[in-house]
């Protein structure tokens, strides 16, 4: 049986309770913690417990609490004048009132003064600073206190999962295989990211599957960068025919599709309509209320036949308004998932687990802890480096649980619903989704 991590404690009766063990501080408005950054307190990117992010809510007297760093149970986060910085337990700068104030929100007040731990603004051109400060009120002085690990309960048979409980195992640049056709110059060739084909990884459990598309005379051609040189490339909508096939011949099984998109919208809509049988198998999350309802049990999709969802990483306004690629039932990804920054790194050597936004930056922010009412966008953890070495693939996948449960999964306030890697048949990483299958995760 799966138990709830940390106890409860709650601040005075008849308020709301606050998580106990240990939380990261994390701010609503981009989803970054709280860090001790020698004797600062800043906003890092997610990192597990690697980057002093880590406390302890514990309750002090006249129903205030101290957040204790877990790395040295002698220091707090605390204030000196409008400052966020590490303060010594104990003393009257290292406590705070902190309140719900809904929706799993809190709000980290300075006792009798008004002010509150915030995020600094951000400029029109830039991202938010990272140096906390005391402030007013608002959502940049909302926080969440997210337990580490998030709490587990079992989930549900795997037909009677909604599909946003569910978790794929996923291939990042999978026509990138050197078995279906060429997929780069030569020699970028000789650096698959996959080494099987898109049936054998259809055959073998391979759930989700990333595909980087671009415009040729022929049409949308799978291609990594660009199609020059290119020996033998794959047309977008062979894959696509083969995944079909597959799941027609597999009534009770899903799959998904990750469009890295460099094609124009009258090109994809063709390529799609020459695949035999998408339209009816095809998805429609735009066409079945799941902004207002949420997303579909399996069992559902499987009795009607939905089968295959198809997400563009282009934006609605680039498209601007020309023909709207949901108009056709490709989905606009940042509209339906959050995704997490690409790359661990260079191919060899260690790698960097942190786990942040792909989607943010001067001109974007989506957090990977994005909520609506009734809506819980998908979570895509990526987890490759720059260079597909199959020595460090294999390390990595064996490793990916952990960062999972102990990094992303935090990061994200849910379980991951795609695990990318390359070369999935290395390192078992189907094995970790087969473990996130078992129990759902929230905070």
């Amino acid at each position: 049986m799966l138990a709830a991590s940390g106890a409860e404690a709650r601040t005075e009766a008849g308020t709301e309770a606050l998580p106990g063990g240990t939380v990261y501080v994390q701010s609503t408005v981009n989803g970054l913690n709280a860090s001790d950054s020698d004797g600062t307190i800043a906003i890092h990117r997610p990192k597990g417990n690697e980057d002093r992010q880590q406390w302890s809510a514990v309750p002090v007297a006249g129903g205030r609490h101290e957040l204790r760093s877990v790395d040295d149970a002698a220091r707090c986060l605390g204030r000196n004048g409008a400052h966020a910085v590490t303060v010594a337990c104990g003393t009257a700068e290292a406590a705070w009132e902190v309140s719900a104030v809904g929706g799993g929100r809190y709000t980290i007040a300075v006792p009798d003064s008004g002010g509150l731990l915030t995020v600094g603004a951000k400029p029109a051109d830039g991202t938010y600073p990272e140096q906390l400060r005391i402030g007013g009120n608002g959502d940049l002085a909302r926080w969440f206190l997210t337990p580490a690990p998030l709490p587990k309960s079992p989930a549900s048979p795997g037909d009677q999962r909604t599909l946003d409980q569910a978790t794929f195992l996923t291939a990042h640049n999978a026509y990138a295989n050197g078995v279906d056709g060429g997929f780069a110059p030569p020699f970028a060739n000789a650096f698959p990211n996959q080494s099987r084909g898109i049936e054998r990884q259809l055959a073998d459990g391979v759930r989700g599957f990333q595909l980087d598309i671009h415009q040729t005379p022929d049409g949308a051609i799978l291609c990594h960068n660009s199609c020059t040189l290119v020996r033998r490339p794959v047309a977008l909508w062979v894959d696509l025919q083969r995944m079909v096939d597959f799941l027609g011949r597999h009534p009770g099984e899903f799959a998904t599709v990750f469009l890295e998109d460099y094609v124009s919208a009258d090109v994809l809509r063709a390529e799609l309509a020459r695949v035999r049988g998408l339209s009816e198998m095809l998805y429609r999350p735009d066409q079945e209320g799941v902004r207002e309802h949420g997303w579909p049990r399996m069992a559902d999709l499987a009795s009607r036949g939905k089968q295959l969802m198809i997400f563009t990483d282009r934006t609605r306004a680039q498209d601007g308004s020309g023909l709207a690629r949901d108009s056709f039932g490709v989905m606009y990804q940042q509209e339906w998932t959050v995704e997490n920054y690409w790359s661990m790194g260079p191919g060899i050597g260690s790698s960097d687990w942190s786990c942040y936004s792909r989607w943010y930056g001067a001109h974007v922010n989506i957090p990977l802890t994005r909520e609506e009412s009734a809506f819980r966008p998908l979570f895509v953890m990526n987890h490759f480096r720059d260079v597909p070495i199959t020595a460090s693939a294999a390390t990595d996948n064996s490793r990916i649980l952990n960062r999972a449960e102990n990094f992303c999964s935090p990061a994200a306030r849910k379980k991951p619903n795609y695990l990318a890697v390359d070369h999935y048949d290395r390192g078992a990483p189907q094995s970790a989704v087969d473990r996130l299958n078992t129990y759902l995760a929230t905070p």
